[in-house]
């Protein structure tokens, strides 16, 4: 599957729901089923700098796609660094380094949240970015 069609297929699940508070839940359900990152990955240097909460990233290759493990000490933000997994694990860095990130709108999922998560939402992006361009810089 690619980015898009995961992308579209976020957008889809979030227009069922009628209001934010089941959207949240949602993010939290989804957060839930997160792939954990292993105890060993949640170091400092894993940390997403920029967000209010705790956000471990961890990236690796494999058969030459990234594939992304994460966790969160706040349940929303669990969710929401699950719903940028979802879109971005197990794809090369060249799709996830030219995915387009405007599914984030699209479920409205910035203007819901404060200015702090809004930040660290894009912070969790750009570290996502950042993976895919230094594994693409090593597959060059």
């Amino acid at each position: 599957m690619t980015i898009k069609d995961i992308q579209h297929e976020i957008i889809e699940e979030f227009s069922m729901f009628d209001d934010w508070m089941q959207r949240y839940e949602f993010m939290i359900e989804l957060g839930k089923s997160l792939p954990l990152i292993n105890d060993q990955y949640k170091t400092d240097d894993n940390i997403i700098k920029g967000c209010q909460s705790k956000v471990w990233l961890h990236a690796e290759m494999n058969d030459d796609k990234v594939v992304f493990t994460a966790d969160s000490d706040a349940i929303i933000t669990k969710g929401i660094i699950a719903i940028l997994i979802r879109a971005f694990s197990n794809q090369t860095p060249k799709a996830i380094i030219e995915a387009d990130t405007s599914f984030i709108d699209a479920i409205g999922l910035k203007e819901h949240l404060s200015p702090t998560r809004a930040n660290g939402l894009v912070s969790m992006i750009k570290q996502i970015k950042m993976y895919a361009i230094a594994y693409q810089t090593q597959l060059n």
